[in-house]
């Protein structure tokens, strides 16, 4: 089989399917070795973005996936429905970068890093798709354990997590900071709260 046909065969199965696929999967699909479908798989790449064309194949630990090039993103909306986008908050980057560099983690483990609850903000990262339930933890209660998704990697432009940038103790010891900093808010809030109950029940009485 010439490198045209094998070519052609990764590229049907890529648009096919519409997520990742497994390097072993695309082997097994053209009838060669892991070794040799990602060669191919990576000159196809650069073939890709040589020939300047709409579409481009990325790599997300050790799968590849079809998708459209991010510059064409303008013309797309013009013909279909502008997807869905999500605002990551300073208290969701901070959950988020937490669970990347620690992963697998506990939401006991995030918190005692922030130092504050985070329910809401781990709950939203998974409600986003960054996020999932990768385990259990093999203790008491056996809690879940998370970690980031391939969407994760494709929203931050890395193939692997290994590709994220080393973190220095000064972030760790800022995103305390911050965390120390939403929880006297939140104090705050709720004694302003009190006291507007406190308030309004002295006019109901009077």
């Amino acid at each position: 089989m010439d490198i045209e046909r094998i070519e052609a065969i990764i590229e049907a199965v890529l648009f096919t399917m519409g997520e990742s696929v497994e390097a072993d999967k695309l082997a097994a699909a053209i009838d060669h070795d892991v070794d040799t479908t990602l060669k191919i798989v990576h000159n196809m790449m650069d073939k890709y973005e040589s020939e300047d064309r709409g579409i481009k194949i990325i790599e997300l630990e050790n799968a590849f996936q079809m998708c459209t090039k991010p510059e064409f993103y303008d013309n797309l909306i013009k013909v279909a429905s502008q997807p869905r986008k999500y605002v990551l908050t300073d208290v969701l980057l901070e959950a988020l970068s937490i669970i990347a560099y620690k992963q697998p983690i506990t939401k006991m483990e995030i918190e005692k890093i922030r130092g504050v609850s985070s329910d809401f903000a781990v709950n939203k990262l998974v409600e986003y798709g960054l996020v999932k339930e990768v385990g259990r933890l093999d203790a008491p209660g056996r809690p879940m354990l998370f970690g980031t998704t391939e969407n994760f990697l494709r929203s931050f432009g890395v193939q692997s997590i290994d590709d994220l940038p080393v973190i220095s103790e000064d972030m760790v010891e800022q995103y305390k900071e911050e965390a120390e900093y939403e929880l006297a808010a939140d104090s705050v809030a709720a004694k302003l709260d009190e006291s507007d109950e406190d308030d309004n029940q002295l006019t109901l009485n009077i």
